[in-house]
């Protein structure tokens, strides 16, 4: 039985000191929740803009799944979370626009688009994955 791997990248947002940004075992990789930070110095970008903070937390969740040897065609399920119903067309509008841009093989992940309140009131989505490696 293999060991459960922290996967840490600088590409991502640092973590809380309680989580990780990524957890690998036996192939299988799970992403936490992110956010649209800047990877460099963890602050919310794009107050007020969902498209924009919807592609740059998509990519943070990319940079996760990259560094721990990866790619967006490995990933089966992303889980959306927006602060508003109303903007749930905004935000499917930039998730087509970045899973056709990097998904390459044509199979797109699973999606779950839930509706909540998220810990910085700056945040108008947060998404997490999963993804099997190998």
């Amino acid at each position: 039985m293999s060991d459960k791997t922290q996967v840490i990248t600088t590409g991502a947002p640092t973590p809380m000191p309680i989580f990780s940004q990524g957890v690998l075992k036996n192939g299988f990789l799970a992403v936490s929740g992110q956010g649209p930070q800047d990877p460099a110095t963890g602050e919310y970008l794009f107050r007020g803009d969902l498209t924009a903070q919807t592609l740059r937390t998509l990519d943070n969740v990319k940079a996760i799944v990259e560094a721990a040897g990866g790619t967006v065609d490995d990933v089966m399920s992303l889980r959306v979370f927006l602060t508003q119903r109303s903007d749930f067309a905004e935000m499917n509008a930039a998730y087509e626009q970045w899973v056709r841009a990097t998904v390459t093989s044509g199979v797109f992940p699973t999606r779950t688009t839930i509706f909540v309140e998220l810990p910085n009131e700056a945040m108008l989505v947060e998404i997490d994955a999963l993804a099997v490696l190998g």
